[in-house]
């Protein structure tokens, strides 16, 4: 699977099409134009930043700004979120379609995607991730699936106007900012773990760096001084990769007041927890798992991919990691479930048990 990012305007896309021989040209920083109406853009609706003539028919999707996830299939439909779960819209692509957009979309992002290698991932712009996968790997049809950052950089006040905190309070996490502790969010896919994050390190004093490390980079953090790595798979060749877990390494170099790993699934842990316990404090980073009680064993699945047996893991945890954030999907809301602190068990196992925190 090939991950990478494209920041191209549709002139470069045209500069590149009318050149056979030479380099491709230069990404250029251009101001966005107005969006005009499309179809699929209610009315009134308000419309997100972003060049829609690169997405083609999806274009009134992707402008839409309640619109978080558009997911194409060939030859069988198109969906969106806008929050209140999937809705079967228009257009309606053939396989050959869809085939082709998907294709044009992931070289923008300066990859590529064919029968040998027929899985791809990319960034476009600010934030927008792009993942293919191929007819007949994916069986149905070619499946295309364009993720959608909020139009505007989230923050914990925005999180509190939608209702967020409900079950928790904010104050939980103002303090956790404040206290420079090292956060863990957890959640399951699209419960909105990143948005949460970055309204965290949006809280974070401007006086302070924050780098982060990330598989695509997703967050958007509204802070001056934010320095994004983002990892870079093997050229065609097998050269050229560049994992998490060596640009965790290379962030600890680059003076960090705050080191956030935007999702650990791999080696990575290893290095984050080492950093976590060697004075890097107000680190953050995010799990996949659907409650508290999951999050040891995930851990613990990470960690052995590290090469770190269970015992090793918990005392790392306990000692790094100062709050357990869990947040879920339940219907059109999305917030805090749980937060949690993690202890090791008489076994000598890692446990989050779950912290009451009552609204004042």
């Amino acid at each position: 699977m090939h991950r990478h990012r494209a920041d191209v305007t549709r002139s470069d896309r045209s500069a590149s099409r009318s050149s056979a021989v030479g380099p491709p040209a230069r990404a250029v920083t251009a101001p966005v134009p107005a969006v005009p109406f499309l179809p699929g853009v209610e009315r009134g609706r308000g419309r997100r930043a972003v060049d829609a003539g690169v997405f083609e028919e999806l274009a009134g999707l992707v402008t839409d700004a309640a619109t978080t996830d558009v997911l194409v299939v060939g030859g069988r439909g198109t969906w969106v979120d806008r929050g209140r779960g999937l809705e079967r819209v228009a257009p309606d692509l053939s396989e050959r379609r869809v085939r082709a957009l998907a294709a044009e979309l992931v070289a923008l992002g300066g990859r590529h995607v064919d029968e040998t290698t027929p899985c791809a991932d990319v960034r476009h712009g600010d934030g927008i991730r792009v993942h293919v996968v191929l007819a007949p790997v994916s069986v149905g049809g070619t499946a295309l699936s364009v993720r959608l950052p909020p139009p505007h950089r989230p923050t914990l006040a925005t999180l509190d106007r939608r209702g967020a905190f409900r079950a928790v309070p904010r104050t939980v996490l103002d303090r956790a900012v404040a206290e420079r502790q090292n956060v863990l969010v957890t959640g399951a896919t699209g419960s909105g773990k990143t948005t949460l994050l970055a309204a965290m390190l949006g809280a974070v004093p401007h006086d302070e760096r924050i780098v982060t490390v990330e598989d695509v980079a997703e967050l958007r953090v509204d802070h001056p001084h934010v320095v994004a790595l983002e990892s870079r798979q093997a050229n065609a060749e097998g050269a050229g990769a560049l994992g998490l877990d060596r640009l965790v390494r290379e962030a600890l170099r680059m003076r960090p007041d705050r080191l956030v790993v935007g999702e650990c699934r791999g080696a990575e842990v290893r290095d984050l927890l080492s950093a976590l316990n060697t004075g890097h404090d107000g680190g953050a980073g995010t799990l996949h798992a659907n409650g508290l009680s999951d999050v040891g064993a995930r851990l613990e699945a990470l960690g052995a991919l590290a090469g770190l047996g269970p015992e090793a893991l918990a005392r790392q945890v306990v000692s790094a990691v100062d709050l357990v954030v869990h947040v879920e999907r339940r219907s059109a809301w999305r917030g805090i479930a749980a937060v949690g602190t993690c202890v090791v068990d008489g076994e000598g196992r890692l446990v989050v048990r779950p912290v009451r925190a009552a609204h004042r």
